[in-house]
């Protein structure tokens, strides 16, 4: 998968005419037309002209052209109004980019913050969920909960946005073999590079006998063999005669100094193994999705939606204005908020589908069945500060996650701050059922509880030295409720909805395969933009 942020299209090619007006007849070729077009009226007047030309690529098949206020130069007119609901990263994103062309952008903000579920607290933020439970972070100064989104993959939409914006970024370790894993299947939490050790030697022996024994002998020929037999041996360190009976890859009692370091005893038996269960705590990173090395920006997540907000334009953004009513007309859109009603050519709905659902509209029946299908997926996390780092001090744990099959899921370590006074670890970040359960609880006992399980990996410590905590069920959440869809399958009303209803756009993470994820905002947003400027451009101004 690539992103470009690149300002001009991929390529401008053409069929027939080869770029060069025709001396003899003082015609024009189209490639030289649309290459005039483009140099004096910008990317999205010449996208314009291919599409009356029918050239125009799909938007699939091309980098994204921002729009830009020279587009509308040869038209001799303005860019139109749009009013976008939600503030958060896709509808930030897509009034960021629509006002690089001039468009008259309004957003709609229902909470009193921007960001949606880019939320990032500090001491002395306020959280409210339904039901009228509300905490407060009690943090210490320079402490931070990202809530919300936690991390960027390298390749993701997300980091040529943070370079645009400039966002500063650091590493995020999200995977660190001295952290733990720890399943009900064992007696004590492990390391992960232990976990691996074991796992990977066990593996690498059966699969070494079973060659060695002739068994794949219908796959493999003799070369192929021996050398499965040399990689199997440096993936597993098994011995010369195929057996694993553990090494220094399982970690050290005492690490080597100045004397030679005492190995972990071990291993445990294969039967052990296999009965603890680790399979998914192992190959948790395996996803393209979740590789090192990741990032997230200095300081917090919500640097990216401050960023957003503050290109946009903070007087064009209306917090505390949920939308009680979308209006598709001939020839615009209105929505109404307690406010008032805000008038525009066009609308991005970049609110969750099951709330856009609930919403009054006149979209049809078609649209709000499509918005219903995706189903909402509960997802909590808990953030627990501590006045002393001491999974650096004592367990030498430096970012990264623990994983469990717990009802926590996972134990997140700060990737900043090293060696600093205080530091906040997510105690839980868990989804589905588990969040459920979680969410229910008043927060004092989501608190017992998360306490309660992290104490098996990390002993007393890890109740005893706590600061204060916060947690967040995002199924709970006003104006969001869920973490993030999910979709039955992907025919249908996902493919309605990538349509325009009317003058109505929609754009979202789940509008696209990266549900949950910033990136995937950022390219739907992207989308319902191309969309909506092609339109622009090519109807007759008002």
């Amino acid at each position: 998968m690539g992103e470009s942020s690149g300002a001009g299209p991929a390529g401008t090619g053409t069929a027939g005419g080869d770029g060069r007006t025709g001396a003899a007849t003082g015609t024009m070729t189209r490639r030289a037309l649309l290459v005039g077009v483009g140099a004096a009226g910008g990317a999205g007047a010449m996208f314009a002209a291919m599409g009356a030309l029918g050239l125009a690529p799909d938007a699939q098949d091309r980098a994204f052209a921002p729009p830009q206020g020279s587009d509308f130069s040869l038209q001799g007119r303005g860019a139109a109004k749009i009013v976008v609901l939600g503030a958060g990263v896709a509808g930030l994103t897509c009034a960021y980019e629509l006002g690089k062309a001039g468009y008259d952008c309004t957003v709609l903000e229902a909470s009193d913050r921007v960001g949606g579920r880019s939320l990032t607290l500090r001491g002395g933020d306020r959280l409210a969920e339904l039901g009228g439970q509300t905490q407060t972070a009690g943090f210490g100064e320079g402490t931070y909960f990202n809530a919300g989104p936690g991390r960027i993959a390298p390749w993701m939409l997300t980091m040529d946005y943070c370079r645009e914006l400039g966002v500063p970024l650091e590493v995020f370790v999200n995977n660190n073999a001295s952290a733990y894993i720890y399943t009900r299947g064992m007696t004590a939490p492990v390391r992960a590079r232990t976990a691996r050790a074991d796992m990977y030697g066990y593996v690498a022996e059966l699969l070494a006998k079973a060659a060695d024994a002739g068994a794949l002998d219908r796959r493999l020929t003799g070369e192929d063999r021996e050398r499965l037999l040399e990689f199997l041996r440096r993936f597993g360190d098994i011995g010369q005669d195929l057996a694993y009976r553990g090494s220094d890859r399982r970690g050290f009692t005492t690490y080597p100094g100045s004397a030679e370091g005492v190995p972990l005893a071990g291993p445990s038996s294969l039967a052990e193994v296999l009965s603890a269960g680790t399979g998914r705590a192992i190959t948790m990173d395996f996803g393209v999705e979740q590789a090192m090395p990741m990032f997230q920006p200095v300081g917090g997540m919500d640097a990216i939606v401050t960023a957003l907000a503050r290109a946009v334009g903070e007087d064009r953004i209306v917090t505390g204005a949920p939308v009680t009513r979308i209006t598709n007309l001939p020839d615009g859109v209105e929505v109404t908020h307690p406010g008032g009603v805000v008038r525009a050519d066009y609308c991005v709905a970049a609110l969750p589908p099951h709330l856009l659902a609930r919403l009054p509209h006149n979209l049809g029946t078609e649209v709000t069945a499509a918005l219903r299908t995706p189903v909402p997926v509960a997802a909590g996390k808990i953030g627990l500060e501590y006045g002393r780092r001491w999974w650096e001090t004592e367990d030498r744990i430096y970012g990264g996650i623990t994983e469990t099959d717990l009802d926590i899921t996972h134990i997140w370590y700060p990737s900043h701050g090293y060696h600093t006074r205080s530091g906040l670890i997510v105690g839980y970040y868990n989804t589905g059922a588990e969040a459920e359960v979680y969410g229910a609880l008043p927060h004092r006992d989501r608190l017992r509880r998360a306490l309660t399980q992290g104490k098996k990996i990390h002993g007393e410590k890890y109740r005893a030295e706590l600061r204060s905590s916060v947690s967040v069920a995002w199924h709970r959440r006003p104006y969001v409720e869920g973490g993030w869809v999910r979709w039955p399958s992907h025919d249908g009303g996902f493919a309605l909805l990538r349509r325009p209803a009317g003058r109505v756009y929609f754009a979202g993470d789940w509008l696209t395969r990266l549900v949950a994820w910033q990136a995937g905002a950022m390219e739907s947003a992207r989308e319902a933009v191309t969309a909506i400027h092609r339109r622009a451009l090519a109807e007759p101004p008002t």
